[in-house]
């Protein structure tokens, strides 16, 4: 029996289906720290069975350390592997660094549809710090986070650290419910 050729589109999608262990309303695509799949190898040719399928996987890590990634590389090996790949490589790809710009748009929407506040764009799709001349760069400042509940925009910091090092737990002094944000990069 002959298997299926594993394609690149149907790798990718086995690999961006992987859901993140601390945000798990966000697939790792949405989040954005799925980079590249690659495929190599050819499946069925001449009738033999277990050509092998090699899947190279390119991952960025929200920041250094995350403790999270070795449970999305885990993951991301399982999901290939029940895909048809017979070897998963994950590679960690560390520059440029992630920033929350990388959050798609729909990823945003299933944030705040989970009720955590999805972080502000930072300048530029990038970091939000500038070097240059001291004391000529831009000061880094956020005016408000809105209340993924009621949108009210009188809200206030609980702790710079929600259930994860990448949330920020906040209240809303309207509908007195906390909320997560996750903080912008």
């Amino acid at each position: 029996m002959v298997r299926p050729a594993l394609t690149p589109e149907a790798a990718r999608a086995a690999a961006a289906a992987v859901t993140d262990p601390e945000l798990p309303v966000l697939t790792i695509a949405e989040l954005g720290i799925l980079r590249a799949v690659r495929v190599d190898g050819v499946d069925g040719v001449d009738g033999v069975v277990g050509v092998d399928r090699v899947v190279e996987v390119d991952l960025t890590p929200t920041y250094a350390g995350c403790p999270a990634l070795e449970a999305i590389e885990s993951d991301v090996k399982a999901a290939l592997h029940a895909a048809g790949a017979t070897d998963v490589r994950v590679r960690r790809v560390l520059a440029p660094a992630w920033t929350t710009d990388w959050i798609t748009e729909a990823g945003r929407a299933k944030l705040a549809a989970a009720g955590i506040a999805p972080p502000s764009p930072t300048r530029s799709g990038g970091s939000t710090r500038s070097g240059g001349v001291a004391g000529s760069a831009p000061v880094d400042l956020t005016l408000t986070v809105r209340c993924p509940r009621c949108g009210s925009a009188d809200t206030r910091e609980l702790s710079r650290f929600g259930p994860t090092a990448c949330t920020a737990l906040r209240t809303c002094a309207s509908c007195r419910e906390p909320f997560e944000h996750v903080k912008a990069l």
